[in-house]
This record gives C-alpha cells, sequence and structure tokens, in this order.
C-alpha cells in the first residue's frame, strides 16, 4: 500500500486499527473539537469524481495553530496523512486511506481586499475569489472564474485556463511545512511552471495567499468571465462528475487530441468514460469506481503511446493502497 507519512510517498506506514484511531481521535480531541473530526468517510463524497473508498479519520481545523498541532500529533503517531481542498483533482482507491486526510475548504476560507491585493486563506474556492475581485472592480482573475478548486491547490498546481495562470497574479504565499514551520515564499521563491510549484514539489501545504491584480471595469471584468464560462460549457463535460483534465498538456499537442486520434473518444470501462465531449476529460457516468477510473487512465496512456510515441503524464494524483 502506498499512503503518505508527512505528505511523502511511503510504501509502509502504520495500520491504523480500530484502537489506534481511538488513540488518535483521543489526542485531536485536546486540538479541536468532535464536529471538527469525522470517523470513516466515504472519499466519493469529498471528491469531484465522486469514486473511491473510506479514509479512517477527516479532521476540519479551522486555524493555522490547529493545522499546526494536528500535523505534530500525527507526525508523533507516524500516521499517514493528506492535505485536501475540493478535490477536484484527486482520485481515492476503492481502498480508500489508511490515514487522516486534512481537508481545507469552507473551514478555512476567509478573504479580505485592500486595495487591488487579495488576501485569501487557501480553503476558499478560487471561484469565490475570482467573483469577490469583479465586486471590488479589480481584473487578473477572470480565467479562474470556472475552475472548481481551491485556492490552496490552484497555487501548488498553477492552475490555469485560457488566458491565465496563477502565477501571473500570487506575488506570496504562506506554508507549513512537513514538520509543522511556517514558511513564507516570495514570488522567485514560489518557482512555478506548467502545472507545478515549488509548494508541489517540497510537499508544503498553503495556508494562505496574496494576489496582485489591477483596477477595471466591474461591467467589463463580469462580461469576460461570463463569456469565459460559455466558452468551458460549450467544451467540457460539466454535467459528469470527473476531475478536470486527467492529463497534463504534451509540449507540441493537446492531450484531449491525441485521445482521440488514438480512437478513445467515449471509450467505456465499467462506468468510466472517455468523455465524447472532451477527450481530456474523464468522465463518472453515474457508476464508475475507482478502479474503472484508473484502468481507463492506464489504458489511455498505452493507446496514445501505441498511437503516438507521447508519453502523457497525469495532472490529477491518486491516492491509496
Amino acid at each position: 500500500m502506498i499512503n503518505k507519512v508527512g505528505n511523502l510517498d511511503i510504501t509502509e506506514g502504520l495500520d491504523m486499527d480500530s484502537d489506534m484511531v481511538m488513540d488518535v481521535v483521543k489526542e485531536l480531541n485536546r486540538i479541536i473539537a468532535d464536529d471538527q473530526i469525522l470517523l470513516d468517510v466515504p472519499m466519493k463524497d469529498y471528491t469531484s469524481m465522486r469514486v473511491g473508498g473510506n479514509a479512517k479519520v477527516l479532521v476540519l481545523p479551522s486555524t493555522v495553530s490547529e493545522i499546526a498541532e494536528i500535523i505534530k500529533l500525527l507526525n508523533n503517531y507516524i500516521i499517514p496523512y493528506y492535505v485536501i481542498g475540493n478535490g477536484t483533482n484527486l482520485i481515492f482507491s476503492d481502498y480508500g486511506y489508511n490515514g487522516v486526510i486534512i481537508k481545507l475548504s469552507d473551514n478555512f476560507s476567509s478573504m479580505t481586499v485592500d486595495g487591488n491585493v487579495i488576501t485569501s486563506r487557501s480553503g476558499a474556492s478560487i471561484v469565490s475569489v475570482s467573483n469577490l475581485a469583479c465586486e471590488n472592480s479589480l481584473s487578473g482573475l477572470e480565467f479562474a472564474a470556472g475552475i472548481p478548486g481551491t485556492v490552496g491547490g490552484a497555487v501548488v498546481m498553477n492552475a490555469g485556463a485560457y488566458d491565465g495562470e496563477m502565477k501571473d497574479v500570487v506575488f506570496e504565499t504562506t506554508c507549513i511545512d512537513n514538520a509543522a514551520g511556517i514558511v513564507r515564499l516570495g514570488c522567485e521563491d514560489m518557482q512555478f511552471g506548467y502545472r507545478t510549484s515549488r509548494m508541489q514539489k517540497e510537499n508544503l501545504i498553503v495556508l494562505e495567499v496574496k494576489m496582485r491584480l489591477r483596477e477595471g471595469n466591474k461591467d467589463e471584468i463580469r462580461s469576460k468571465m461570463k463569456e469565459l464560462n460559455r466558452r468551458r460549457r460549450e467544451k467540457q463535460p460539466l454535467n459528469y462528475p470527473s476531475s478536470g483534465s486527467i492529463f497534463k498538456r504534451p509540449a507540441g499537442h493537446y492531450a484531449g487530441k491525441l485521445i482521440e486520434d488514438a480512437g478513445l473518444k467515449g471509450y467505456r470501462i465499467g462506468g468510466a468514460q472517455v468523455s465524447d465531449k472532451h477527450c481530456g476529460f474523464i468522465i463518472n457516468t453515474g457508476t464508475a469506481t475507482a478502479s474503472d477510473v484508473i484502468e481507463l487512465i492506464e489504458l489511455v496512456k498505452r493507446r496514445v503511446f501505441e498511437t503516438s510515441g507521447v508519453i502523457l503524464q497525469q495532472e490529477v494524483k491518486i491516492l491509496g493502497g
């Protein structure tokens, strides 16, 4: 089984049997309230693909100190843990996750505006931040108006669409490392690249993000956001559960075109299907298991390599046994 300790891939970890779960919950209760601790949680309810088994424990911290104390506790117990936002770029296996999920979304989502700078906690949805920018006549986040993830996830992945990426607006992040230490990074420190960042490479957990925007016309900003969302609805299978783009864009190619050229448009394994609207998406038609999705991802990789010689790299992350 592949798990995480301190967000690092490992091949062995402590088996969280019922006694250990109760011990950990008892210690967690010293840090957060009962209603911030969930047990035996179906991860299909917390990921956009709507597949996956159960996690032993899911916690919902609401302050930086709570996050830090939880990480220290889990490190002391050598308990695998992983941090998620809205689960939009993540698939848990059908075996679930033998550890603790730290969820940062609505429970960690405050935002403020100061002039042309928006400061957001990592759990805020990137859509809500782009709407806040619009309401304050600030331009630069229109591209993010339809991205379904959180600010933290968007920064870690350097999410982008159409004419923008997070690197274009983010100038400072506050993170926490695997030892629960606070790390502040400026523009040059974040090492943004195509769907990557220093935060991703070093498994830093984003806590807060500062974005510098430009003064603009509210009506023009709103109009552009609507237009980009219209284009998304036309091109993407938004009426089905998915994890967004499954693969990164290969240099000189488009993943969706390569997949279609490989004859896989509409191809199904169980309830998982290569979208016939956009072949870069794998959708859950309603009955998919994580195994269906994972098997289809691997088949797509093989077929595309066989037909084009291009090796597709996953954008979506797969966790669990």
